[in-house]
């Protein structure tokens, strides 16, 4: 089993940056493909960006690269989301996900943490 904590979030202004943090407990984090998606009010879930277990490989979402990166430490059990030139379409609730990387990139990983709110003003 694996849980997920995520923490970070708040309000920046556009432009703005914010590092989103994911910290999981589980003994296969390190085997585990790891995910940020995100979900404003009255949209749908949408994925963001994925970690393959190693690390090498990165995936995003079309509107979020060249402005965020994902990264993550296995010695710390923890993923992270950098989020540089912020834009107020950026706001939404940003949840980790952990599952085998072919899984999380179809959008159906096992593993979800509650969620941190990120909000962009403009």
């Amino acid at each position: 089993q694996v849980q997920l904590v995520e923490s970070g979030g708040g309000l920046v202004q556009a432009g703005g940056s914010l590092t989103l943090s994911c910290a999981a407990s589980g003994r296969t984090f390190s085997t585990y493909g790891m995910a940020w998606f995100r979900q404003a009010p009255g949209k749908e879930r949408e994925f963001v960006s994925a970690i393959s277990w190693t690390g090498n490989s990165t995936y995003y979402r079309d509107s979020v690269k060249g402005r965020f990166t994902i990264s993550r430490d296995n010695t710390k059990n923890t993923v992270y989301l950098t989020m540089n030139s912020l834009k107020p379409e950026d706001t939404a609730r940003y949840y980790c996900a952990a599952d085998h990387i072919r899984t999380v990139l179809v959008g159906r990983p096992g593993h979800w943490g509650r969620g941190t709110q990120v909000t962009v003003s403009s």
